[in-house]
């Protein structure tokens, strides 16, 4: 369990914006249970201004006119079908156009979280999962299912992509378990539960942006917990001896013991190099368990909503009116023990219920988030004390939002609505 020293205070941010932005557009989706997540394509420079979003029980791809039209026609003569993924394209003036929507073959499967991804020729895909926890892996150019992911147990609450091998994805689960997979094969490569793991649902995941091997995860019981790929002394074994040659070897050969713990270790990081070369099913492949984190961060007093790294940094949402950057600090040679420094709060208020989650721009420059009144409130990041850059609201947007995207420069930011609304804001130019 980590400690926050004392003399530490962190510092708050004022709620007086310095940026303005405008509706300028709103869609309604064919859902009656509100839109549960969005995101623009990051993975691909091509497709910076195509978005997907997770709704409940719909997929249309094209780039030409005709093939939009098609797409809406599709549209309205399924008026009565609930879509579970679809593709948009943000386009100049406001116009938002649809370019692929699916429906899953389950009609009682609810999609909560989606992410892009690609495979190793640099095909975009859409990873999905909700409340069955099965994730649809998508194949956007082939217009068709390229994997279906089984190994949860309950549903999937969030879907991470790693930056730098966008083909390596997260999950978090409320089987209170989290997994990496390799999407382009379909390998369940680890899975982080067990004795030192979560004791509730999992709700949030995310990858370091710059180390592959560090991930962070929260949930329902409180804590956030960073864990790691890379080894960590004796703590972890993942390939466990028998007690037999332990106790009848350890005094003759305690150096040799040590030494192939630690060629242990180096064999358990090449399994992510292994999923991408692995020849038989992917249910053979040796899925292995990570039981304990490096660091167990206590720094909210109820489930926390939301985790997203900022360099080394980390920032974290609970059901308080805020936001919060802090710091962990491990402890090398003593995983599970070290430090939090709290720098600064982000005040948003009418923020204090569940699953309302943070989006930013590629950069990490700005953050956007949403609360239970229809507002955004989007945050400068990278100044001391924190600035406000705008409140967005508009009359008609009443109802809660738990979800945001923001667009590759931050110009444009979306609302996913829990009465199915999509709303487009913009940037005013300033002249």
């Amino acid at each position: 369990m980590v400690k926050t020293p004392f003399g530490c205070d962190p510092v708050v941010g004022s709620l007086t914006p310095s940026k303005e932005y405008r509706v300028t557009n709103r869609i309604q989706e064919e859902t009656k249970h509100g839109v549960y997540d969005a995101v623009f394509n990051f993975i691909d420079s091509r497709y910076y201004n195509v978005f997907a979003t997770v709704s409940r029980n719909r997929y249309l791809f094209g780039t030409s006119r005709n093939e939009l039209r098609d797409a809406y026609l599709l549209l309205e003569n399924e008026a009565s079908t609930q879509l579970d993924v679809t593709v948009y394209q943000c386009l100049e003036g406001g116009a938002i156009a649809v370019l692929q929507s699916y429906i899953d073959e389950d009609k009682d499967e609810s999609f909560y979280t989606v992410s892009w991804a690609c495979d190793a020729d640099g095909r975009p895909m859409l990873v999905a999962g909700g409340i069955n926890g099965i994730i649809r892996v998508i194949d956007a150019g082939k217009e068709k299912i390229h994997k279906s992911l089984v190994g949860h147990g309950r549903s999937v609450n969030e879907i991470r992509t790693q930056a730098l091998r966008p083909s390596l994805v997260l999950s978090a689960s409320k089987d209170e378990s989290v997994r990496l997979w390799n999407v382009e094969t379909g390998i369940c490569i680890l899975i982080f539960a067990g004795a030192g793991g979560h004791r509730n649902e999992v709700l949030s995941v995310d990858f370091h942006p710059s180390d592959i091997y560090r991930i962070a995860s929260c949930g329902m019981d409180n804590t956030v917990k960073i864990w790691s790929i890379k080894a960590y002394g004796a703590y972890l074994i993942f390939y466990p001896l028998p007690l037999s040659f332990l106790t009848s070897a350890f005094h003759r050969h305690r150096k040799e013991i040590l030494f192939s713990f630690t060629a242990i270790f180096a064999e358990f990081r090449t399994d992510v190099e292994r999923s991408f070369t692995w020849k038989g099913l992917p249910s053979q492949f040796p899925t292995k368990y990570v039981q304990f984190p490096v660091l167990l961060a206590s720094i909210h007093t109820n489930y926390v909503n939301c985790n997203r790294w900022i360099g080394d940094f980390m920032l974290s949402k609970s059901v308080d009116n805020e936001f919060i950057l802090w710091e962990p600090k491990m402890k090398e040679h003593s995983p599970g023990e070290g430090t939090v420094d709290i720098i600064q709060k982000y005040p948003v208020p009418e923020s204090d219920i569940g699953f309302i989650k943070l989006s930013f721009d590629f950069h990490y420059n700005a953050a956007a988030i949403g609360n239970k009144e229809g507002k955004i409130f989007v945050w400068e990041l990278q100044t001391r004390p924190p600035t406000l850059i705008a409140r967005l609201s508009h009359v008609l947007s009443k109802s809660p939002i738990k979800q945001t995207a923001m667009s590759f420069d931050g110009s444009t930011i979306l609302s996913c609505c829990e009465d199915g609304t999509i709303w487009r804001w913009d940037t005013v130019a300033t002249s």
